[in-house]
């Protein structure tokens, strides 16, 4: 018999780690190193890809969620950290539209620019923002991912729908942390290793 749900947990160190820090992140360059932070979390506690995404109210800052890869852990291709928050976030708040009538903008932040998959979620979640450590090919130079065709123009593809893009806010810091999951080993998991 097939199964009936879905089920993308996030480990438990996420809510051990939460519960030490502030919901309120006013200023961006925080938001952008608690992502980085979680994604070098994710490959220390080998609970997933280096890779973490956080959803927050734009203006005031305040955190909605925080999600990381976990795509090996739970067999499902799909568990990008980008999937991982903005799920988190819209099942939090009820709405599947992030951007939807009376809400507050909000700003998805991730450690690097989302994969061909994600960007499409991006659009589709209503989110206002899109906050950066790092874009371009040197995460796949780095950890062997494919992250599958990117257009050239995909910040002006964003613009025109109304959500901003803030890139390379830290490529630096995020690079730190690929390297340090290429050098741990890890799985790297592309289809049929392509």
């Amino acid at each position: 018999m097939q199964p009936q749900s879905i089920i993308v947990e996030m480990p438990s160190w996420i809510a051990d780690e939460m519960a030490r820090r502030p919901s309120l992140y006013p200023e961006l360059d925080a938001r952008v190193q608690l992502v980085i932070e979680f994604s070098r979390l994710n490959v220390e506690h080998d609970t997933g890809g280096p890779f973490a995404a956080a959803v927050f109210e734009e203006e005031s800052g305040r955190l909605v969620s925080i999600g990381v890869n976990r795509v090996v852990p739970t067999s499902v291709s799909s568990a990008h950290a980008e999937f991982t928050a903005l799920a988190l976030a819209q099942q939090k708040l009820g709405t599947f539209d992030l951007g939807g009538p009376g809400m507050p903008a909000h700003q998805l932040v991730v450690n690097w620019r989302p994969c061909t998959m994600c960007f499409g979620a991006v659009i589709w979640s209503g989110v206002r923002s899109l906050a950066l450590a790092g874009s371009g090919v040197a995460v796949e130079e780095v950890t062997g991912f494919d992250e599958g065709p990117m257009f050239d123009n995909w910040i002006e593809e964003l613009n025109a729908r109304g959500i901003e893009v803030l890139d390379n806010l830290d490529r630096e810091g995020a690079l730190k942390v690929f390297r340090y999951f290429r050098d741990s080993a890890k799985i790297v998991y592309n289809a049929r290793k392509g």
